[in-house]
């Protein structure tokens, strides 16, 4: 991807729709419609991608794209993401509000201050958003991104801070907590999609 400096995904191609190279494309942008107002989208390896039409199709967009004319064309795009620079996207959001792309990379910080780890994905299965770590030498490991488990963000200074019960990390006593033990109380930050939606 030469042409970004720093990629934020804004969507992902999905199936032709139709003869004419129509695709459907599903969004990250909290209006779906958004998606034609940030000019140029960019594969990963460069191609630039212009909409020249979209219209609303349940919960996904129906696309055009310029220089795509037929099923043919439109069915080789398939799985296809596309982004744009993190400097297209408004920072206009509240203070508890964060992009997705902001939070991964940051440390993880306990209630002393020390570093434990370090967010490598934000997920969202439904039920809230999700910070998914590397902690102590243990990757994959799952922390609820809400007030009461992540009380403190500071991208300009590079970390999050945990508390480590709220997270789920450890029991009242001081225990580790077991997996099936997770239980992501409290209310949800708000991390901002692509569109700069919550």
């Amino acid at each position: 991807m030469s042409k970004l400096q720093n990629p934020v995904q804004m969507a992902v191609i999905g199936a032709a729709h139709g003869i004419k190279g129509e695709l459907r494309v599903k969004t990250f942008t909290g209006d779906p419609m958004a998606l034609a107002d940030y000019g140029p989208l960019y594969a990963r390896d460069g191609r630039a991608f212009q909409i020249t039409d979209i219209r609303p199709a349940n919960t996904v967009v129906v696309v055009r794209f310029k220089g795509v004319s037929d099923r043919n064309a439109a069915e080789a795009l398939a799985g296809t993401e596309l982004f744009v620079d993190r400097s297209m996207l408004p920072d206009d959001g509240e203070e508890d509000e964060f992009y997705h792309a902001d939070l991964i990379g940051l440390e993880i910080r306990d209630d002393t201050g020390a570093v434990i780890g370090k967010v490598v994905a934000v997920h969202n299965f439904g039920g809230g958003d999700i910070l998914d770590v590397t902690l102590e030498g243990r990757k994959g490991v799952l922390i609820p991104f809400t007030q009461a488990a992540v009380p403190q963000v500071s991208i300009a200074e590079g970390f999050v801070r945990v508390d480590p019960v709220a997270a789920g990390l450890v029991e009242e006593d001081g225990e580790a907590s077991r997996e099936d033990d997770f239980d992501p109380k409290g209310r949800p930050r708000g991390p901002r999609d692509a569109g700069g939606n919550r």
